[in-house]
């Protein structure tokens, strides 16, 4: 077993050129926000701007979802009418998905994108419950990521939340046989595995983090990885420590009370993944003014 810590991190972004275009960084698509969980799409998404995806849609379930005030950036449209999307590319399916008709017909149609596929949430809920969807989940051909946390995890191998937490590292190598995927087992010291690989224990996060939502960042984080150009077990293993590191700082940076929010984790996440690409911030100022002058072909974003 690998331990992910900042200084075992498999791969980083690299830094943007000075003649970079929003197309460079892949286009991230999300799935879900059924009635009453449209926040779940929007922290997703939002979560996919700040980590640097050239370009984010959400196809929402709720048709009344118009615009996000707080993210005007993000496309938003009917579920259903999600266009493809331009390549290099990650789908997002499940946030807020529910259990509906129209959601296990999205999902369908989900399952066949042969482009990077990350399922969270409902997306393996209903998975679980549906041996056609698992077959069709199993026939992929594409770099496809799970997320799931214990019950989940425990739906999907038809066991108990206990014989998951009792045993996690089987239950993820377990996760990996059923489905082919690459899994993240989340929770304390989430675990990732890519198939025919060793799994990677993570570091980073707090009890804190223990609030609604988290879940949903952590699909936007890695997505926006892959669309990035990352690799996905690669993006897998950044995420999940990026997204706990954030949590950490977060905490920190919030004067040490016990709670946080997703949105809060959400948005330090892009001040972390800042420091792993660029270092320090006033040695990137600096860096970039120097390359301003000399003509360099690196600057900041």
């Amino acid at each position: 077993m690998q331990t992910i810590s900042r200084d075992t991190l498999p791969a980083r972004l690299a830094k943007r050129t000075i003649d970079s275009h929003k197309g460079d960084f892949g286009s991230v698509g999300i799935l879900g926000g059924a009635p009453g969980m449209a926040g779940a799409v929007l922290l997703a998404a939002r979560a996919a701007l700040y980590c640097g995806a050239g370009r984010v849609y959400v196809g929402a379930l709720d048709e009344r979802l118009a615009v996000d005030p707080v993210c005007p950036e993000l496309m938003i449209v009917a579920a259903e009418s999600l266009p493809a999307l331009p390549h290099p590319a990650c789908l997002i399916a499940g946030p807020g998905m529910g259990n509906s008709n129209s959601a296990r017909r999205v999902l369908a149609q989900a399952l066949r994108v042969e482009h990077a596929l990350l399922l969270d949430a409902d997306a393996l809920n209903m998975i679980a419950g549906d041996g056609e969807l698992l077959v069709s989940l199993q026939a992929r051909k594409a770099a496809t990521v799970l997320t799931p946390h214990p019950g989940e995890a425990a739906r999907l191998l038809g066991i108990s939340n206990k014989d998951i937490q009792s045993d996690r590292t089987a239950a993820i190598q377990q996760l990996v046989t059923l489905t082919g995927a690459t899994i993240a087992l989340k929770g304390h010291a989430t675990l990732v595995q890519h198939p025919g690989q060793p799994i990677w224990r993570n570091t980073s996060g707090n009890p804190a983090m223990a609030a609604p939502g988290m879940g949903d960042v952590l699909t936007g984080i890695i997505a926006a990885l892959i669309a990035q150009g990352m690799a996905v077990e690669d993006a897998a293993v950044l995420g999940v420590w990026l997204h706990g590191q954030a949590g950490d700082e977060a905490l920190a940076v919030g004067g040490g009370q016990g709670v946080l929010t997703a949105s809060e984790v959400s948005r330090q996440a892009r001040s972390v993944l800042a420091q792993l690409t660029l270092g320090k911030v006033q040695d990137n100022l600096e860096a970039g003014a120097l390359d301003r002058l000399d003509g360099s072909t690196q600057a900041m974003p």
